[in-house]
């Protein structure tokens, strides 16, 4: 796990992408350009910011959050891992394309991720796959109600 990057070690590009665009990303087929012109910079700079603060574990992923429903099928699973093990089987886990994102948890199932297939069967097979590889049987926890959550916020630069 890497050390948390001080803010003093930010610019103001960094910080700007990471208030602005927590939300409304543009759709388009030019989205980092879209931004550049936004801000008044060049899209190397918006493409070179975001790669910084990726490598400075400052993000993790750029991606959308959408309906799962309309997407599919998809549910949360969870798999109990000993913990010398742990890392090996979550980059398992991450090898699959269906996999949105994993993280552990201080906790008997201490590995979660995310599923999203074309369909059920396509989720079926793929969670007995990760767990065949994996060595582990996993615990699936579909979602039965939805509720959106808005995982944006201002964050304080002060």
């Amino acid at each position: 796990m890497s050390t948390p990057m001080p803010d003093a070690a930010m610019l103001p590009l960094h910080k700007e992408l990471l208030d602005r665009f927590q939300r409304g990303f543009p759709l388009s087929s030019t989205p980092y350009l879209d931004i550049a012109r936004e801000l008044g910079v060049e899209e190397a700079d918006v493409l070179d910011a975001l790669r910084f603060l990726q490598e400075a574990s400052v993000i993790s992923r750029i991606g959308p959050v959408f309906n799962h429903k309309r997407a599919g099928s998809s549910t949360l699973a969870a798999m109990s891992v000993p913990e010398d093990e742990l890392d090996y089987v979550a980059e398992l886990v991450n090898a699959y394309k269906e996999v949105n994102h994993n993280y552990a948890r201080e906790h008997h199932y201490n590995l979660w991720f995310v599923v999203t297939a074309s369909d059920d069967l396509h989720l079926k097979r793929t969670l007995n796959e990760i767990s065949d590889v994996a060595g582990y049987p996993i615990l699936n926890l579909p979602m039965e109600k939805a509720y959106h959550i808005d995982l944006s916020f201002k964050l304080d630069w002060s």
